[in-house]
């Protein structure tokens, strides 16, 4: 039985948290707030005005991009920052000033972070042994593309056993020394450095099975050894092969992507292309961070789609 596609899309808001806030945006620009450091980085989707333009002069640090791939450097108003401890929740990360304009993160993820706990710790529930005789099965959880390991440890929290895949070996050691900050490094998280599509095409070989998958690919990026991705040409593949490793009765396959020319709705299409045969239902949408603040407004900044059982 294929599943059933929302016929409306959805917006995950993610707003201010303790570490973490949207103060004002506009002017091709938003000014954000990172623990107890003010940042402006250029965001083109940002038409409108900004509400307190002085708050931006006055920031600590400022992005000045150098060309069209979102490279550039950054200013400081006073000593240079290299890098600062985060936390969201039970998670603890180190924020870095990274010469691709963002902090090792991607705030806006943290509407699907919520997402994820939620969903895991239902299943450590639903996992839970009778009488407490049997042993508990945690959910097995694979994050593809997993960066610097912030959803890993999401995960790791809300009780999962988690692999997580990068083809970078410094984001994955810096997952791993997130883990060790949050306290994690006894957890079942199992770190790969390795290209994902030839990760997932030998775990389909081996019959190896997941509850839940997490993709955040980016648009162009180069694996380990030199394997070119290109977000358009190898999703579609890599997807349907991420779909083989759910188990029969999995959980989620949650997909998001930030290339400019997709859509939510192209993502949902795609996944229920992936998953004709599983049931369920396909959510699909984007996600956005809010102003801090009653009256915030919204920046739409990646689109997403999940199917979930």
């Amino acid at each position: 039985m294929p599943p059933r596609l929302n016929p409306l899309p959805e917006t995950l808001v993610t707003r201010a948290w303790a570490d973490y806030a949207l103060l004002d945006s506009g002017d091709g620009r938003k000014l954000e707030r990172y623990g107890r450091h003010t940042v402006v980085r250029p965001e083109p989707q940002c038409f409108w005005s900004t509400r307190d333009p002085a708050a931006f002069d006055a920031a600590d640090a400022v992005f000045d991009p150098t060309d069209e791939d979102e490279t550039g450097r950054w200013r400081f108003a006073g000593n240079p920052i290299d890098s600062f401890p985060l936390a969201w929740r039970d998670v603890r990360f180190t924020s870095r000033f990274t010469p691709f304009r963002h902090l090792a993160f991607f705030p806006e993820q943290a509407a699907n972070w919520e997402w994820l706990d939620g969903r895991i710790r239902r299943l450590t529930r639903s996992n839970s042994p009778k009488g407490g005789s049997a042993t508990q099965h945690a959910p097995k959880i694979l994050n593809l593309f997993g960066y610097t390991g912030v959803a890993s440890l999401a995960c790791a929290a809300a009780g999962a056993e988690v692999t997580h895949v990068d083809a970078s070996k410094k984001s994955v050691a810096w997952a791993r020394e997130n883990a060790e900050l949050s306290g994690m490094a006894d957890r079942p998280i199992r770190w790969i450095v390795e290209d994902a599509r030839k990760y997932v095409a030998r775990e389909v070989r081996r019959g190896v099975k997941y509850d839940g998958i997490i993709l955040d690919p980016p648009k162009y990026g180069r694996g380990p050894t030199g394997e070119v991705w290109r977000l358009f040409e190898d999703m579609p593949a890599l997807l349907k092969d991420c779909a083989a490793l759910l188990s029969d009765d999995a959980s989620f396959l949650l997909l998001n992507a930030y290339a400019a020319r997709v859509s939510g709705l192209s993502l949902a299409h795609l996944m229920a292309e992936a998953t004709a045969d599983r049931g369920g239902v396909i959510d699909w949408g984007e996600l956005a961070l809010a102003e801090d603040g009653p009256d915030g407004r919204a920046i739409g900044l990646s689109f997403f789609a999940r199917w979930s059982a």
